[in-house]
């Protein structure tokens, strides 16, 4: 502070003397040193204060350490007797309920076999291979038991059987697989050769559509044969077909056969590719063949008549086996030898199949292994189907899901129809069958080369059929479908050979072109729906919870209720078939994947999806114990399980007892890791990630009794039934929301 006359001096405009500069200037020295002085003072009184309370935290935290790691073992020991407490229970009443439902099939009184009993199945399988019923009415009816029959097949083997009941199943399924279609045929027959007697007054040809709730038969024969013709479309069903004027003049018939199942996708080639047919166990006839083993119901054999099949049978296996050597890849002949020694390692059936195998694979084996290789461009992309160099266009199952069935498409040869003559009705018998119409035709196929020389001209020998499909009411396509027809060579689906395709979402319509006649299905991505957004799973009351998963098109919840799942959905149409019904968590899995709504994943998943990989040991155990408390407890997404690392998992926890949706300022956020739980002091909308324990918490060995820790005395009283807790935690694997989102 200057002085009164220094100021007065200023103020007046006159100069200081020396004197009083040096007079100010050791004033502010003073000052600036009293400053330093007190803001010494003052920052060793914090440095004094920070080391106090980090020592005191690092005395608390090692406090906390010792008491969790003196009740380490207790805490695990205690999880592990719930888990394996909880999996006995659910083992016994899953083995009860086997018995139990073996117990009523057997008392069951509808005349229907037991698929289980190779008696009886083969006994069915031949009765109705030699039953002369070719009605479409009846055929229907018996088709429907055949499929409720594959039902009982697939449910067997998903159940793992021994080898040698697998493999049984296995060639029983087959076979009503094939008798089914051949009744089909035998009805489409029976309906062509009396075309005539039904023909459309304005059109002159016949038309017909037959359904139920799981086949729909349109058939068209041209019977007036008008060059004019251009296609005709089934109003009532929503199917529809183009014929170029070649058809159009020909003695032919078309019929599009839509069936709700899906009988040709296992037999896909690619073996490796497909994890819904390797859980099933399922193979090809040709598989089948090189195990030594005919398929049952070819034209019906019993049990006893094994031995009593003639030289030609055994030839035409010896066909068959030669026919498969060179469409079949090492991953499948792989397979098939690892079955074979399994199941039938003693028989010579098996050592001569081998033998031939190994003999005449060898090509396949090398080409195959140079493609393993890795080198090159041969690497699939995540985002592109995984199609083998050798067989181009090839859908790979493991990425595409057919769904709404298999539709079809062929076109015949119409047989001769009835002709009156002095009051007479004749009529030409063949014992030829349904015939197919050959199209292209044997000349146009020659002539190939030509027609590509006709290209510029816009001249096509062959013009392609067209063909428009309604999509089925009972699928859900999140994006617009995609086509590809069945190559029954191969054995596989393939999206070559179709042109000029076309969506009309408003009316669900797709329309494409084929060069020929095919089965076709229609396809969706089967992970379009991930990764996930955010996910929540809140308890609705006792042994009763709500577990919502926002993916990437659609929000899917799943109500949950002791043992069963239902699902709800904003859909305005359609899927009235699995909406609000109640099911199993695994029957619920596979209606929904069939229905389009998948959010399951697979071993195959991260290869098509960006996931946020996490230490799968951590990941199932953190499932195990959410659902142990998942009566009690609500679980959320958390945007820092992407920021703390492969080995840590992030979530946002708090204790709900109402039925009503979770405040947001309830939720506290939780790490947790191999060894340890913790609650931490950041929340939700914080600004950046800290692994800061919350003050007042302390670390446990387990998530359960992290939980515990601070669970109130009403919420310790909800003790979940095991069937809820195992349906809870079978959903949580099967979505596995802290990875995939």
């Amino acid at each position: 502070m200057p002085p009164k006359d220094a100021k007065s001096a200023q103020k007046k405009g006159g100069k200081l003397s020396k004197a009083e500069k040096e007079q100010l200037q050791k004033e502010e020295d003073e000052r600036r040193q009293k400053e330093d002085e007190e803001a010494r003072l003052l920052a060793e009184k914090e440095e004094q204060e920070r080391l106090e309370r980090e020592r005191k935290e690092q005395e608390e935290h090692q406090k906390l350490e010792l008491k969790d790691k003196d009740r380490r073992e207790d805490e695990l020991n205690e999880l592990c007797h719930l888990v394996e407490e909880n999996q006995t229970a659910v083992t016994k009443w899953e083995t009860d309920s086997r018995a139990k439902a073996k117990w009523d099939r057997y008392m069951r009184c509808d005349g229907s076999p037991d698929p289980s009993v190779q008696q009886e199945i083969n006994t069915f399988i031949n009765l109705w291979c030699e039953d002369p019923e070719v009605q479409i009415k009846p055929i229907l009816k018996e088709c429907a038991l055949a499929l409720r029959l594959l039902e009982e097949l697939e449910g067997m083997l998903r159940d793992e059987p021994e080898p040698a009941d697998a493999l049984r199943y296995q060639e029983t399924l087959l076979s009503i697989q094939t008798l089914i279609q051949s009744k089909l045929d035998h009805s489409t027959e029976e309906i062509l050769k009396w075309a005539n007697a039904h023909s459309d007054i304005e059109t002159g040809n016949m038309q017909t559509v037959v359904q139920d709730d799981i086949i729909t038969l349109c058939l068209w024969a041209n019977l007036n044969k008008n060059p004019r013709f251009k296609g005709f479309q089934f109003e009532e069903v929503g199917l529809g077909f183009e014929l170029p004027k070649q058809l159009a003049v020909s003695d032919v018939a078309v019929r599009i056969l839509h069936t709700h199942y899906d009988h040709l996708s296992h037999l896909a080639n690619l073996k490796s590719q497909n994890p819904s047919r390797m859980s099933l166990g399922l193979g090809t006839r040709e598989e089948l063949l090189l195990e030594g083993a005919t398929p049952v119901g070819e034209c019906g054999e019993t049990e006893g008549d094994g031995d009593r099949r003639g030289s030609t049978q055994q030839g035409g296996a010896e066909e068959e086996v030669q026919s498969v050597r060179g469409s079949e890849g090492r991953k499948s002949a792989v397979s098939v030898i690892s079955m074979k020694e399994e199941g039938r390692s003693g028989q010579k059936q098996l050592e001569d199949a081998q033998q031939k195998l190994e003999e005449n694979g060898s090509q396949i084996d090398t080409m195959l292994e140079g493609d393993d290789s890795g080198e090159g461009d041969s690497t699939p992309t995540p985002m592109d189907p995984v199609i083998d160099s050798y067989e181009g266009q090839v859908v790979d199952l493991q990425q595409y899901t057919p769904l709404g069935g298999v539709f079809y498409c062929d076109v015949f040869r119409l047989p001769p129809q009835s002709q009156q003559l002095n009051g007479w009705e004749m009529r030409e018998l063949l014992d030829t069958g349904l015939q197919p119409f050959p199209y292209p035709t044997e000349q146009t196929q020659i002539q190939g080369s030509a027609s590509m020389k006709l290209e510029d001209s816009g001249v096509l020998t062959s013009p392609p059929v067209g063909v428009t499909v309604t999509l089925p009411d009972s699928v859900l396509f999140l994006e617009d479908p995609q086509v590809a027809r069945w190559d029954p060579e191969g054995q596989h689906w393939k999206t070559d050979c179709i042109s000029e395709m076309s969506y009309d979402q408003a009316e669900r319509k797709i329309s494409f072109k084929m060069d020929s006649f095919y089965a076709f299905t229609l396809l969706q991505d089967s992970y379009a729906n991930m990764p996930f957004q955010s996910w929540e799973l809140r308890p609705l009351g006792q042994d009763s919870a709500l577990l919502t998963i926002t993916a990437a098109l659609t929000e899917v919840s799943i109500t949950i209720k002791g043992s069963k799942c239902m699902l709800q959905l904003d859909q305005e149409r359609g899927l009235n078939h699995i909406l609000g019904q109640w099911m199993s968590p695994s029957e619920l899995q596979k209606a929904m994947v069939s229905a389009g709504v998948n959010i399951f994943v697979n071993q195959y998943s991260d290869k098509y999806v960006s996931v946020n990989a996490k230490d799968p040991l951590i990941e199932h155990a953190v499932y195990e114990q959410m659902a142990l408390l998942s009566s009690a407890f609500a679980f959320s997404w958390s945007q820092w399980n992407t920021q703390c690392g492969h080995e840590r998992l992030v979530l946002q926890v708090c204790e709900h007892l109402d039925p009503v949706p979770v405040r947001e300022d309830s939720w506290c956020v939780y790490l947790l890791g191999a060894r340890r739980s913790q609650r931490l002091r950041i929340k939700e909308h914080s600004e950046a990630f800290s692994p800061e324990l919350d003050p007042g918490s302390e670390f446990h060995s387990t998530f359960l009794h992290m939980l515990r820790d601070c669970m109130s005395p009403a919420g310790q009283e909800r003790r979940s039934h095991h069937l809820f807790v195992d349906a809870v935690h079978r959903l949580l694997r099967a979505t596995r929301p802290l990875t995939y989102s």
